[in-house]
């Protein structure tokens, strides 16, 4: 927790940096028809594009249904991406402030289980300062729409907990957000401080 809240201060004081790192399943998700999944694929594609319109960060997009390899997404800032059930690919180097979350069932299930490599717990080992995930079963329409979430986290203007209850599309007790809910992403240096 202190690693956590040192990292979001000093990322606050001088700016986020890194790659931002988006994981889609297909390349058209309007392809795979009217789904759950497609519409989730879709707001991975809409998160992408926010963040290369925004033109402060690198952003990197995998669109076909293969995960990121090992050691595949140097310097990461934002990361999301799905499915990979229970099973964390150590493909990234968290930078401090990192947010990032997988789509996935259970992620936040063993947060404290040895040995478990759900991804919330193997983010926050390997140095993410937040990230999302269900204690259970929530079904894909409860987690945040990853082009509604990055929007709000990314303006400047919402704090980490705000930009999670404004994407949030129903409240759950099986979602959970872990990271310092006044973190407020700053993607220019030294244009907010910690309050």
């Amino acid at each position: 927790v202190k690693r956590i809240i040192d990292e979001t201060i000093m990322a606050e004081k001088n700016g986020l940096c890194g790659t931002a790192y988006f994981d889609a399943r297909w390349k058209d998700s309007r392809d795979t028809g009217i789904s759950g999944y497609s519409l989730y694929d879709n707001s991975i594609h809409q998160a992408y594009q926010i963040l290369k319109d925004n033109g402060s960060l690198d952003v990197v997009l995998e669109d076909t249904e293969n995960l990121f390899k090992k050691g595949a997404c140097p310097e990461t800032a934002l990361y999301c991406g799905w499915y990979s059930l229970g099973s964390y690919v150590d493909a990234f180097d968290w930078q401090p402030g990192s947010v990032g979350y997988h789509i996935a069932s259970q992620e936040c299930e063993t947060l404290k289980r040895k040995g478990s490599q759900v991804w919330c717990k193997r983010m926050l080992e390997e140095g993410v300062a937040a990230t999302i995930g269900p204690v259970g079963e929530p079904f894909i329409q409860a987690f945040p729409p990853p082009g509604i979430f990055f929007k709000y986290l990314i303006d400047g203007e919402h704090t980490l907990a705000e930009a999670y209850l404004k994407s949030l599309p129903y409240l759950s007790w099986k979602m959970v957000l872990v990271g310092d809910p006044l973190y407020r992403i700053n993607l220019e240096k030294n244009e907010y401080l910690h309050q």
